[in-house]
């Protein structure tokens, strides 16, 4: 990658226009969709205490990963609306945790540091670099160097004593929780950043990683025949014990290895490229189990529900943002693979405005809730209900935002464009 002093990105076509009130959302208006967006970005920042120069932790009960996840949401929002307002702290956020080995193996984290927390910083590192994303500090490798060394330390821990290879959920001893565990969101993320290196660099190790964390995935059963991605599988029973009776499934595993498979199809030919679109295809197919919660009835039809938690009212912080990564990654598969395009957007669509309507909580009534389902806001406010409202929604403005760059079009920049 080549470094460069000061190089612009560029401009976004769209101008800035005021924040709007969510429940009036018109998904077919890209100047509402961006008056909403903006209004569910400033609340979801709301939760964000760092300041353009300093990195401040999220509030419990919010993790290390769940920063780095929010930080990729905000990404997703500058490159579609054009809003550069927060792009000082998003890039010192990103930049605070790369570590003495500029791998995101922070030790001010090691504590709750696994390896899907260090991938999802990872997949925001990526993102960064795919957009030219400024990175101002001279000190700290770009973006693209940055992501490559995560993906070499997650490499590194790749384990054959058991299952025939994988990783854990964990990384250290001292977190025992989750030590024994090999689980989708790990390898998923390794799976999405070898694919998506990949395609920038045509580094043909990448299509190798890529291609051997999917067969172990697929060999294992936790992606199962019927294109489920299940959660994961115990190291101490040689991963034998993968059963979609039993095993949970949550939509951000699908939706991770979905953009996976979409971007291996991208940059494939012939019968690879056949292969990879058929994976694509029916890992879509099979996430259809995440819409729908009561058939058709009750207004339900096409909208997303985390369907291991939450028509029950057991889902956690952590899971009550999974329904955003999950919009965030099959947005960007559609980028790559365009025949899932209709189903993509009839799905996501209508989530959009279905979670539209459920941003009419806190103190202004624009915060979103829990459920997209009810007549109006359900739940709690928290941050992992915004950002599933603000990617899904946001999302619509995809076919308008320029592609993911890639080889020589990637540089380090170091100017920030004004809002």
């Amino acid at each position: 990658m080549r470094f460069v002093k000061s190089v612009k990105p560029a401009a976004a076509a769209i101008s800035l226009i005021s924040a709007g009130i969510p429940k009036s959302l018109d998904i077919s208006s890209p100047t509402s969709v961006q008056s909403v967006a903006k209004t569910i970005a400033q609340n979801t920042m709301s939760f964000y205490k760092g300041t353009d120069n300093q990195f401040v932790d999220l509030d419990a009960p919010y993790y290390w990963w769940q920063c780095g996840a929010m930080m990729g949401s905000m990404l997703d929002y500058s490159h579609y609306t054009g809003d550069h307002t927060y792009d000082k702290k998003i890039a010192t956020a990103i930049v605070a945790q790369a570590g003495p080995d500029f791998d995101f193996m922070s030790p001010a984290h090691a504590g709750q540091e696994g390896n899907d927390d260090q991938a999802f910083w990872g997949f925001t590192v990526l993102a960064a670099a795919e957009r030219n994303f400024p990175q101002p500090r001279s000190d700290i490798p770009g973006y693209l160097e940055l992501g490559e060394n995560i993906w070499k330390s997650l490499a590194s821990r790749w384990d054959t004593s058991t299952c025939n290879g994988g990783l854990r959920w964990q990384i250290f001893a001292s977190n025992p929780n989750g030590l024994d565990y090999k689980n989708a969101v790990s390898n998923g993320g390794f799976f999405q950043l070898s694919a998506r290196l990949a395609r920038i660099t045509g580094n043909q190790t990448y299509v190798e990683w890529a291609n051997k964390v999917w067969d172990w995935t697929q060999g294992t059963g936790i992606i199962n025949e019927y294109y489920q991605v299940l959660d994961g599988a115990s190291s101490a029973k040689n991963c034998s014990d993968v059963n979609a009776a039993r095993t949970p499934s949550f939509s951000y595993s699908q939706g991770i290895y979905t953009y996976g498979a979409a971007v291996m199809a991208n940059i494939s030919t012939g019968a690879d490229q056949n292969k990879w679109t058929d994976r694509t295809k029916r890992l879509l197919e099979s996430s259809q189990n995440y819409f729908t919660p009561f058939g058709d009835v009750k207004n339900s039809t096409d909208v997303m529900y985390e369907h291991a938690c939450e028509h029950i009212d057991i889902c956690n912080t952590d899971m009550r943002s999974f329904k955003g990564y999950f919009s965030r990654f099959v947005y960007a598969s559609k980028m790559m693979v365009p025949s899932i395009k209709p189903t993509v957007d009839r799905l996501l669509h209508t989530s959009a405005k279905a979670a539209a309507q459920g941003c009419q909580g806190g103190s202004k009534g624009t915060m979103c809730g829990t459920k997209w389902y009810v007549d109006g806001f359900y739940g709690d406010a928290g941050l992992g209900e915004q950002m599933s409202a603000l990617e899904t929604i946001q999302g619509i403005l995809i076919d308008q935002a320029k592609p993911p760059l890639k080889g020589d079009d990637i540089k380090t920049v170091r100017t920030f464009l004004s809002s």
